[in-house]
């Protein structure tokens, strides 16, 4: 792979035309040769290029659910999940760090207006990568607070001018301690590079670490106002609902996507594999086709059945809580705990996907540049994320359908 330069500003581009999802869709489809041959060299480099991020960018990727009033094309959140189960086929740890930068876009435009112009206005093009965990103490200062410690899991921070990170908030007579999403610059924290891991390698989900950095109160969002689709964004632009929408509900939805792209992508290169391959084992036969194989066969059929109830349900999770808000109605606690659901049981779907099929590779999966040992790393490894914990998920539906109070992030 050539050397890449990686820019600290991108180059601005302008798409004065909304296109259509089917639009997008082939732009990626097209992408995904490239970035599929890159996928190695971005796993061993454990930062996604920035030649993907300028190609996804030109090909308006960063504008799918960015406001209007600042560019971006205002789609629904289901949009962007299903161009980023596309994207994913390739590359999911360029499918994972798109998605974010992209989905953050979204959660940016839930900030305080004067937030959104501290980022766009002086760069129309600024990404924002994120750290959710509260794991600080934010201190009350003079027009805002003050935070110092090290954010984790920060993924496509190399990519990033901005970052959202949480922390609690002190006590106030307006409201109790808690949780909330501070805002800050890139030049406000160093990238500590703490990533080397097993799956989703290329993420370069890295550490951020801050020393008494002061962040004004507009660039403030609480996770009280996030959960309940009630940041300032919501009045903001009253017009689209889509900014009323739970965090949780959209946010996760992505993070599942790429389990699932990823997932079929597996399940495309087994075929292209298998349809022709021989055997070569004593054992099984040398020169006897795998293709006719009923194991293979089934576990084929398993991984399709697999990927296709995945895409289904966390789509259709998605659209139903769409619909609500463009209803004027507020999405409940059960609907958020089943988004929650189906978010957590699609990725497990995807798991068994690429189980099956991973299983069946032979000697040759064991190499570390096979696609479908990736995929099954990868897929893996997004199961492990919390959001997508089916231990943690579950659980919390199995407590509100035994009609008790259910504990944990919905």
């Amino acid at each position: 792979m050539d050397t890449i330069e990686y820019p600290t500003q991108p180059t601005s581009l302008c798409h004065p035309h909304r296109p259509k999802l089917s639009e997008l869709q082939a732009r990626v489809a097209e992408l995904s040769p490239v970035f599929a041959a890159r996928a190695g060299q971005i796993e061993t480099d454990r930062r996604v290029s920035m030649d993907n991020i300028e190609a996804l960018r030109a090909i308006g990727y960063f504008d799918v659910v960015k406001p209007k009033a600042f560019g971006g094309y205002e789609f629904d959140f289901s949009a962007l999940v299903e161009l980023n189960i596309g994207l994913a086929k390739s590359c999911a740890s360029t499918a994972w760090v798109a998605g974010l930068l992209a989905a953050h876009q979204w959660l940016l435009a839930t900030f305080p207006e004067q937030a959104q112009k501290d980022v766009w206005d002086d760069n129309p093009d600024a990404l924002v990568c994120g750290s959710y965990a509260p794991v600080c103490k934010a201190e009350a200062a003079e027009g805002g607070y003050r935070i110092s410690g090290r954010w984790s899991f920060a993924s496509g921070s190399d990519c990033a001018q901005w970052a959202i990170c949480a922390a609690i908030l002190p006590e106030e007579e307006s409201r109790p301690a808690g949780p909330a999403f501070l805002l800050v610059p890139a030049h406000e924290y160093i990238i500590e590079d703490t990533w080397n891991v097993v799956g989703l390698g290329g993420t370069g989900s890295k550490t951020l670490v801050m020393e008494n950095v002061l962040v004004p109160a507009h660039r403030v969002l609480t996770f009280a106002d996030m959960s309940n689709g009630q940041g300032p964004g919501a009045s903001l632009y009253a017009a689209n609902h889509t900014f009323k929408m739970p965090m949780l509900c959209n946010i996760p939805s992505c993070l599942a996507s790429v389990a699932i792209g990823a997932a079929k992508g597996a399940l495309e290169d087994y075929l292209e594999r298998t349809a022709t391959r021989v055997t070569r084992g004593a054992v099984a036969g040398g020169q006897n086709r795998m293709a006719e194989f009923p194991t293979v066969q089934l576990r084929v059929a398993d991984a399709q059945a697999s990927c296709t109830a995945a895409h289904r349900t966390l789509i259709a999770d998605l659209k139903a809580r769409e619909a609500t808000i463009k209803s004027g109605e507020t999405i409940s606690t059960k609907e958020r705990i089943e988004s929650r659901l189906g978010q957590a049981f699609s990725v497990a779907l995807a798991v068994r996907a690429t189980e099956a099929l991973n299983a069946s590779t032979g000697g040759q999966g064991l190499d570390i540049s096979h696609p479908v040992q990736r995929a099954w790393r990868d897929v893996n490894a997004v199961s492990r994320h919390i959001s997508m914990n089916w231990d943690a998920v579950g659980t919390m539906y199995g407590q509100l359908a035994l009609g008790l109070e259910p504990k944990g992030q919905y």
